[in-house]
């Protein structure tokens, strides 16, 4: 049996690429978001029992709030790099 029709091509999975700026977005706001609420969920309450519980409870609000803060600074963002960087 040919190897190609054992393993579906990788490829299939991918956004096309005029998703670039949500899946940027997605990843963006979803990683710092995160990183965000472990450090404030740990300065508030410490680093106690049901800090984890704490961080995800923390995490299922901040996560969809970066993700559309993200979305909409974008425009903004993406002009004052266009005024401060060199073409």
């Amino acid at each position: 049996m040919h190897e190609s029709t054992l393993r579906p091509a990788r490829r299939n999975w991918k956004l096309p690429a005029r998703l670039t700026p949500v899946a940027f977005a997605f990843f963006m706001s979803g990683i710092m978001a995160f990183l965000m609420c472990l450090v404030i969920t740990a300065t508030n309450r410490g680093l106690s029992d049901g800090y984890l519980s704490a961080v995800l409870d923390a995490y299922a609000l901040a996560m969809p709030v970066a993700f559309l803060c993200v979305m909409g600074v974008r425009p903004i963002v993406m002009h004052l790099v266009r005024l401060s960087v060199r073409s």
